[in-house]
């Protein structure tokens, strides 16, 4: 008897896996893919917030051409890959490193330095805009020992290198702990073969350690990249929503969202950034990744 009711169950069970991936499917369809699709055709209309746009073709492009705000952001943007992605790349391979050690204590530095992760950006961004302050707690500590005080966010580059450092600073233990799962499958005994050799610690970091991660080191390469180029939080929490004196640290992003957003923002106009935003990144990924193959060959 129980064996019969639970056929009919299977019976009447859906049998199809789309059922299944259904909810997934229209979420990803909802929030991912339809708001891609209308900023394609966003891109070549002068549709602003409150009025539907008619088709312009490529006008909102050519504009970008002559925008001195679109190269402004632009500059920033490609500085800010240059800034932050070596970093991003080194010091967190460096730092598990570290934190592989078995020692006493070492969960505590783990939690410490994964504790940014997790922390909002905004609670962080407010943080550091108090520390940097012309009023801040640094300028207070370099104006007690005479060096002055120093304007981390009124100076354009020095604002720039400044989220540099908090957005560094954020993602070291997000990929420290993407290194330390890299750096578990390398055989001990590699390390203890070039040990036996006579190669020191650098030595071995060199030529053990770097070859065995190096596949992690382009994904981390290129996830950095991506999100670099995409930079929005950092910089206008530290600069504001103009972008610094004159907007000279405005972001692509930040462009986006001054251009595109109030009851006359340019929808179409912001789409078109966006597009090209969409565009760098991917082709950042392609040349990250085709390096890799290269230097596979």
């Amino acid at each position: 008897m129980a064996g019969s009711t639970a056929s009919r169950v299977r019976r009447q069970l859906p049998t199809s896996p789309w059922l299944f991936a259904a909810p997934g499917l229209l979420i990803i369809g909802a929030f991912i893919l339809w708001p891609f699709v209308s900023t394609v055709i966003n891109a070549f209309t002068d549709r602003r917030t409150l009025v539907p746009g008619q088709f312009v073709g490529l006008a909102n492009f050519r504009e970008l051409l002559h925008d001195d705000m679109f190269w402004i952001g632009l500059r920033n943007s490609a500085l800010y890959v240059v800034g932050v992605v070596p970093a991003l790349v080194v010091l967190p391979l460096l730092l598990a490193l570290l934190v592989q050690k078995n020692i006493p204590g070492i969960a505590f530095f783990r939690s410490a330095f994964y504790t940014p992760v997790v922390a909002s950006i905004v609670v962080v961004g407010l943080i550091w805009v108090w520390l940097l302050d012309e009023r801040g707690l640094v300028n207070s500590l370099l104006e007690a020992v005479g060096v002055g005080r120093i304007g981390f966010l009124s100076d354009q580059w020095l604002l720039l290198l400044s989220a540099m450092a908090v957005t560094v600073w954020k993602g070291l233990g997000y990929y420290m702990i993407i290194y330390l799962a890299a750096l578990a499958n390398v055989p001990r005994e590699l390390h203890e073969a070039a040990a036996v050799d006579g190669a020191g610690a650098v030595r071995r970091f060199l030529t053990v350690t770097m070859p065995a991660v190096r596949s992690t080191m382009v994904l981390v390469g290129a996830l950095s990249s991506v999100a670099a180029f995409k930079v929005f939080s950092e910089v206008y929490l530290m600069a504001g929503p103009s972008g610094g004196p004159a907007g000279e640290d405005t972001t692509l992003v930040m462009l986006v969202q001054r251009t595109g957003t109030g009851l006359t923002g340019r929808v179409g106009y912001a789409s078109a950034i966006s597009l090209v935003v969409f565009v760098v990144t991917v082709a950042l990924m392609l040349l990250v990744l085709r390096a890799d193959r290269k230097e596979d060959r």
